[in-house]
C-alpha cells in the first residue's frame, strides 16, 4: 500500500488543501499495477467458488466522439457504488467495461477526414479509457473489449449462424435446428398451410382425406421446399420498407430520422424504400415475451410498457375482393362487429397492389402522393395531430357483409410494416377514420348504438366503445341488437363459414430489422449464390465462424 499523503498547509493553519492530482494519481496507479479490481476466474489462485456471484454491466459508451460527456459518469458512478458494496459484502463481482465502437458516426467521420474508421475509433477508445480510469471507477480492465475486436464479433457472427440454422417449433415453443424441421415435414409430423404456417399432423387427423389448403412435403417442388425452409429460419432475408438515406448510404432507424424526414446526423433527406434486409423472427416469441413478464422483478409500469409494445390483439382477418378484379385485399381488425359500417378502405402507399388497381385517370395523382410519402418518417406519418392526406386510387373493393362497393384510397397514416398494410375504414367508430372521412367527404355509417347514457354526434366524432349493433344484417347473418362480444363472435363464425375470413391473433411487435448497408460494422458471415432470384430462395453457399472486414483505402 502506498504511504499516506500529508495534506499541504495553507495560510490558515486550520485548513488543509486536498491535492487531488497527487492523491488520486497515486491510488489509481496502485489499483492498476496491483489489479485491485480484477476478478479471478475458476482455476486462478484467488478464486473462491463459495462466494455468491454478482454481474454488473454498464452500457458501453460509443467512441464516435473524442471523449465522454457528463451523462456517462452520472450512470457509471451509481453502478460503481453497487459494485463496491457487493465486493465489501462478500460477493464475487464482475464489473467490466467496453466500447460500442462500430457504427455510422465513426464511418462518416472517416469519410469526411479521409482516414480508416479504425484509426479515430481506437484513438477515442484510448482517451475514454483514460477518462474512465481518472474517475476512479472499479472496473476490471482485464476484461475490457471493443465491439470492433475480431475476437469479440466472431461470437456475434456465431450467434447469427445459430439463428440462421434454427426455426421456432410451435409445439415445443422453442428454437430447434432447421434440420429437424425438414425431418418433421418429411415424416408428416408437420404439414404446411398456404401461408406456410406449420400444422401438427395430429391436429388434422379428424379430417376425412387431406384437409383443404394443407400441403405435404413430398408435394412441394425443390424451390418451394427451399422457400418453406427459409420462411421459418429465425434469421432470414425479406424485402421491407426502410428509411433509406442516399447521402449516408445506409438504412436508418426511426429514431435516427427527424419529423421533417431528414437524417439526425447531417440533416440529409431520407426516403422510404423497399430493400432486401436481414431480419430476426422475434414475433415467434411474442407469447413467451408476454407470459415471462410475470417472472421478472420489474415495476408494473415497465411491464405495462412492454405489454403495450408487444401489443397482443384478438380479432379477425377479413378478405375484401377488389371490384372487377380477381385481387383480394386482406385486413386485420379487432372490431369485426363493425364490418357493416366499413365505407372505404385505405392502403399504405407502399402496398404491392396499389400499382395494379390504380385506374389510369388517377395514376399521376397516386404516383405523386407515393413520392411524397417516401420522404416522411413512420413517426411523422403516425402522428395523431397531423393533417390527414390521401389520394383515391380510382378502384373499389366490395364489403363482404353487404356487397356494397367502397372506394380504395392510399394514405400515409397506414404503414406497410404494420398488419397487412391495409385497413377497412369504419369512420363512425374509429376517430382516425372519422377525421379522414370528414377531410374527404366520405360516408359515415353508424352500426354500434352506444349505451343510453352516452350521447354522440357522429357528424363531429366517432364512438369507439362497445354497445349493441344496428344496421348490421344480411340474408345470412344478423348482428342487430347483439352486444359487442356476441357480435364479434357471430360475424367471425360467419366469415369462417364463407371462407372469407378467420379469427386471428395479431401483435404490434414486428420482426427485428438487423441489416445495415455500411462498411464499419460486423460482417454477416454468409455468402449467397449469385443466381438467387428472390429472398425466399436464397441459398447459403458459405458459412464461416469469423468473417472480417476487408481492409480498404
Amino acid at each position: 500500500m502506498p504511504p499516506m499523503t500529508t495534506p499541504h498547509a495553507t495560510e490558515n493553519p486550520n485548513q488543509v488543501r486536498y491535492d487531488f492530482r497527487a492523491i488520486e494519481t497515486r491510488w489509481q496507479s496502485h489499483w492498476e499495477s496491483n489489479r485491485t479490481f480484477a476478478t479471478p476466474n475458476p482455476g486462478d489462485p484467488n478464486f473462491d467458488p463459495i462466494k455468491p456471484k454478482y454481474y454488473i454491466l454498464d452500457m458501453f459508451p460509443y467512441p464516435s466522439g473524442v471523449g465522454l460527456h457528463v451523462g456517462h459518469p452520472l450512470g457509471y458512478i451509481a453502478t460503481d457504488i453497487i459494485a463496491r458494496y457487493k465486493r465489501m459484502t462478500g460477493f464475487n463481482v464482475i464489473h467490466p467495461m467496453g466500447f460500442d465502437s462500430f457504427g455510422l458516426p465513426a464511418e462518416q467521420y472517416a469519410v469526411e477526414h479521409g482516414v480508416h474508421p479504425r484509426i479515430p475509433t481506437e484513438q477515442n477508445v484510448a482517451n475514454m479509457r483514460r477518462q474512465l480510469k481518472s474517475f476512479g471507477l472499479s472496473y476490471d480492465w482485464d476484461r475490457s473489449l471493443a465491439t470492433t475486436d475480431v475476437e469479440y464479433y466472431r461470437w456475434t457472427q456465431w450467434i447469427f449462424l445459430q439463428l440462421f440454422n434454427s426455426y421456432f417449433d410451435p409445439v415445443e415453443n422453442a428454437a430447434r435446428p432447421i434440420s429437424e424441421l425438414q425431418h418433421k415435414l418429411e415424416a408428416e409430423i408437420y404439414f404446411v398451410t398456404v401461408d406456410d404456417d406449420l400444422v401438427p399432423g395430429n391436429r388434422i387427423e379428424f379430417y376425412t382425406g387431406d384437409p383443404i389448403g394443407v400441403r405435404k412435403w413430398h408435394e412441394l417442388t425443390p424451390d418451394d421446399r427451399d422457400a418453406l425452409i427459409n420462411n421459418h429460419r429465425l434469421a432470414y432475408l425479406a424485402e421491407v420498407p426502410v428509411n433509406w438515406c442516399p447521402a449516408l448510404g445506409t438504412v436508418l432507424a426511426n429514431e435516427e430520422v427527424t419529423n421533417e424526414g431528414r437524417s439526425e446526423r447531417g440533416n440529409h433527406p431520407v426516403y422510404q424504400r423497399p430493400l432486401e434486409q436481414w431480419m430476426l423472427r422475434i414475433t415467434k416469441y411474442a407469447d413467451r415475451l408476454l407470459d415471462d413478464l410475470d417472472l421478472v422483478d420489474w415495476p408494473e409500469s415497465t411491464k405495462l410498457m412492454q405489454r403495450n409494445w408487444i401489443g397482443r390483439s384478438e380479432g379477425a382477418a377479413v378478405d375484401f375482393p377488389v371490384q372487377d378484379s380477381d385481387q383480394i385485399i386482406r385486413v386485420f381488425t379487432t372490431r369485426p362487429d363493425t364490418l357493416f359500417g366499413a365505407t372505404y378502405m385505405v392502403l399504405a402507399p407502399e402496398h404491392p397492389l396499389v400499382s395494379s388497381i390504380t385506374t389510369d385517370d388517377q395514376r399521376d395523382a397516386v404516383a405523386d402522393y407515393r413520392r411524397l410519402a417516401e420522404s416522411r418518417s413512420d413517426v411523422d406519418r403516425m402522428a395523431e395531430t397531423r393533417e390527414k392526406t390521401g389520394v383515391f386510387t380510382g378502384a373499389h373493393a366490395v364489403n363482404p357483409t353487404n356487397a356494397k362497393p367502397i372506394p380504395i384510397w392510399i394514405a400515409d397514416y397506414v404503414l406497410m410494416g404494420y398488419g397487412t398494410g391495409a385497413i377497412m375504414a369504419v369512420p363512425a367508430h374509429d376517430q382516425r377514420d372519422h377525421d379522414f372521412a370528414r377531410a374527404f367527404d366520405l360516408p359515415i355509417t353508424q352500426v354500434i348504438q352506444p349505451p343510453h347514457e352516452i350521447n354522440v354526434d357522429f357528424r363531429d366524432e366517432a364512438y369507439s366503445g362497445e354497445g349493441a349493433n344496428i344496421r348490421s344484417a344480411n340474408d345470412e347473418v344478423s348482428l342487430d341488437h347483439l352486444p359487442t362480444p356476441d357480435a364479434k363472435r357471430t360475424i367471425t363464425e360467419w366469415l369462417e363459414s364463407k371462407a372469407i375470413g378467420q379469427a386471428q391473433i395479431q401483435f404490434k411487435l414486428r420482426d427485428w430489422l438487423f441489416s445495415r448497408q455500411r462498411y464499419w460494422g460486423e460482417p454477416f458471415p454468409i455468402l449467397h449464390s449469385p443466381d438467387v432470384q428472390t429472398p425466399a430462395t436464397t441459398k447459403c453457399i458459405l458459412e464461416r465462424t469469423t468473417y472480417e472486414n476487408p481492409v480498404v483505402e
